[in-house]
């Protein structure tokens, strides 16, 4: 049965999941995405006017995607027709084509093609689609999990309006749970189910922004409680919490959200807040990220954000990869643990990576620029004679194993790249160069 064929009452539509029952049938049914869909929004415009241009609708499962593309069904007048990427093929897409040439030359009508899951569509399958959406003859709705700007043609995606929709707030599953148990047509108002605020927030909460998880469970958990003396189902906690125990943790170790997670983990630790740390640390683990991958991030922290602010972090980080890598699971996590706290509670200094990346821009520009002769390699035979290493000092001859000379090339020789901070050890290595430099330009 076609997803939008629910907007009519039928035998069919009441075996339906309580998910799909409940869907929005209407703009002010909808929950949750005020951002593009509240009053005065251009997308609400859009859709009110029968406006609607192509969109690629694209957010986490339960926010609303398939929804809101019912109810641009239910309003538009143009000819809706869907598809899923997952079985869809070329030769599908030519028929709907086809379809919407006849449509267009017969009855004037337009033709809006829902395409669920469209990050399934590989670069020839999304190549098919461009050019009727580039001449308008579809009107393209795509809805997608994944980030589309890395999984969708440039192409496709500049003709198309990008819609993020975003978890849903616990407010809004509240409401959406509250409405699922006070109707009685689509919904489970005629059961007498009895279930507490509290033990509804508590769905809400554990839902993590996804309405299907939420309503679920909740269709789960009424249908195997028992029904007392009186008819009502009684709902308690330990009955939800059990229903909720087949929920599956919102990551994707190859997708969007092992980067998301992944940065969200390195901005804490940069921002010296281990208590952040741990919490997607902890979310990284329990999706099941790569262990490797894990150490390999804490590895960069320890030389992009802590770096010569304290040397010993770049060690401990070594240290927990390598522990992690001999002990594994679910020890590991103490280790990554300990790790974490101490990269966000060390002090920070990116100095060491600005200085090379500085550098590295000065030697693109000057590559060709002659060593100073001074420095150039005197162990071979006729190097003297060139005068190569010559007049070099030998630090470990002068007091204090320094000596002031000149280290870069004639032209750059006073380039700074490396700056040190003041925090941590970094501070004694600034008070060490600041001593030397004053030294040099006394000498």
């Amino acid at each position: 049965m076609d997803l939008f064929e629910y907007a009519h009452e039928g035998e069919s539509r009441k075996q339906a999941p309580l998910a799909v029952r409940m869907r929005p049938r209407c703009l002010d049914e909808f929950e949750g995405q005020e951002k593009i869909l509240g009053e005065g929004s251009m997308l609400r415009r859009a859709i009110l006017k029968d406006q609607l241009q192509s969109l690629i609708l694209y957010g986490p499962p339960g926010t609303g995607k398939t929804a809101l593309a019912a109810i641009v069904a239910n309003m538009t007048r143009s000819y809706f027709v869907t598809l899923n990427a997952v079985m869809a093929t070329v030769k599908d897409i030519r028929t709907v084509v086809e379809e919407a040439k006849e449509r267009r030359r017969l009855y004037g009508q337009g033709t809006t093609l829902f395409l669920d899951e469209i990050h399934r569509f590989n670069r020839a399958q999304q190549d098919a689609l461009l050019p009727f959406v580039e001449d308008g003859l579809l009107v393209l709705i795509g809805a997608t999990t994944e980030n589309p700007f890395f999984t969708i043609n440039r192409a496709l995606l500049s003709r198309s309006r990008v819609v993020q929709l975003e978890p849903l707030p616990v407010e809004s599953i509240m409401g959406i749970l509250r409405r699922a148990l006070e109707d009685d047509a689509r919904g489970l108002g005629g059961l007498k189910v009895v279930v507490s605020e509290e033990d509804l927030m508590f769905l809400a909460e554990a839902a993590g922004g996804d309405a299907r998880v939420a309503l679920n469970a909740l269709d789960l958990a009424v249908q195997v409680a028992d029904v007392d003396d009186e008819g009502n189902r009684p709902i308690d906690h330990a009955l939800l919490a059990e229903a909720m125990q087949t929920r599956l943790m919102g990551y994707d170790r190859s997708g969007d959200g092992h980067y998301d997670l992944a940065s969200c983990l390195i901005k804490s630790i940069r921002g010296s807040d281990p208590q952040a740390a741990l919490y997607w640390l902890a979310r990284m683990l329990l999706g099941g990220e790569d262990l490797r991958f894990i150490s390999r991030r804490l590895v960069i922290s320890a030389v992009e954000d802590v770096g010569l602010a304290d040397p010993q972090a770049l060690v401990v980080a070594n240290a927990a990869a390598e522990a992690v890598e001999r002990i594994g699971l679910p020890e590991a996590r103490l280790i990554f643990a300990q790790a974490v706290v101490y990269l966000a509670t060390a002090p920070k200094s990116n100095a060491a990576c600005v200085g090379i990346s500085r550098a590295w821009e000065m030697a693109e520009r000057t590559g060709t620029v002659e060593a100073p002769i001074h420095l150039r390699d005197s162990h071979y035979a006729g190097a003297a004679q060139l005068g190569h290493g010559v007049e070099y000092k030998y630090p470990h001859d002068f007091s204090g194993h320094w000596v002031a000379q000149q280290y870069l090339p004639d032209g750059i020789q006073d380039a700074i790249f490396y700056e040190a901070t003041d925090q941590g050890y970094e501070a004694k290595i600034a008070r060490l160069m600041a001593g030397r430099t004053s030294n040099a330009k006394n000498e």
